[in-house]
């Protein structure tokens, strides 16, 4: 189709009759992804309201199959690579989000850790090191303000505002520490998402969201027994990057929820199904 010819097809957008609308509208979604860089052109240069929102959702409906099409190829892919996952997270809200830049920007911090940090180094010093760096120097911290914004769940919000919530911060953590050749890995705790430091003869958990907090696994079983849980071993070993990545969808589907925006609720439900078991499917 050429471009005079999908001009014309927009411009009948501003049809009043509801039924031409809607068969334009399937005709437009019908050529695909492809089209997203036409309609924004289009509705930058375009000054009719009813016209320019069409064409806005018309973009959310292009942009949203393409992410559910690159968050299957993810969860078929060999490695399930953690910060490609959280990138996709963030492509809900941030559809222009490149990967590259939010690698860059890691990359960044791990330079920071990485002046500082000495490898022949005890465990709790390594440890203490990077939490000097990521919470002293950085300032990052805990988004005790505003915990339940959607924003805490987007790594490109965190990265540029250094405020998230456990999950978020703990990823971080994490990633820069596994640059550094430390073993550190996330740990799924109800209602508390942390990390730990898991060599052969010695393990030690670590509270990114209470500034690198270290504490033992006799302090998680205090924890589970305050919240009259029985202990499972889930509770006190490595997650798998997939089980990190349904648990931000999941965080993100409340966030929207007690945001009142329950429509991008559903919509993230529909992302997680997508990565889901049944034990994922109650939110």
């Amino acid at each position: 189709m050429t471009e005079r010819e999908l001009k014309a097809l927009v411009s009948l957008l501003d049809d009043e009759d509801d039924q031409i609308v809607n068969q334009i509208v399937d005709k437009i979604r019908s050529l695909g992804k492809e089209i997203i860089p036409f309609l924004e052109n289009e509705w930058e240069t375009n000054f009719n309201p009813s016209v320019q929102r069409r064409i806005e959702e018309l973009i959310h409906d292009l942009q949203y199959e393409l992410l559910k099409d690159r968050i299957k190829e993810w969860y078929e892919s060999k490695d399930q690579d953690l910060l490609t996952g959280l990138w996709l997270v963030a492509t809900y809200q941030y559809p222009d989000l490149e990967l590259e830049k939010i690698r860059q920007e890691l990359e960044q911090i791990y330079y920071d850790a990485w002046l500082e940090f000495k490898p022949d180094l005890y465990p709790y010093d390594q440890v203490k090191i990077l939490n000097s760096v990521l919470f002293n120097k950085l300032k990052f911290g805990a988004n005790t303000k505003n915990f339940h914004s959607p924003g805490n769940s987007m790594i490109n919000v965190v990265l540029e505002t250094h405020k998230g919530n456990p999950i978020t911060l703990c990823i971080i953590y994490m990633l820069v520490a596994q640059k550094l050749k430390m073993p550190v890995y996330g740990v799924n705790l109800p209602n508390l998402f942390i990390v730990t430091y898991k060599e052969e003869k010695n393990q030690f958990y670590i509270n990114a969201f209470n500034k690198g907090l270290i504490f033992t696994r006799q302090d998680i079983e205090n924890y589970i027994h305050e919240l009259r849980l029985t202990p499972q071993p889930t509770f006190f070993e490595p997650c798998s990057n997939l089980e990190i990545i349904r648990r931000v969808f999941r965080n993100l589907i409340m966030s929207f929820d007690k945001m009142g925006e329950h429509a991008k609720a559903e919509e993230v439900k529909e992302l997680l199904l997508i990565i889901a078991d049944g034990a994922d499917l109650g939110v």
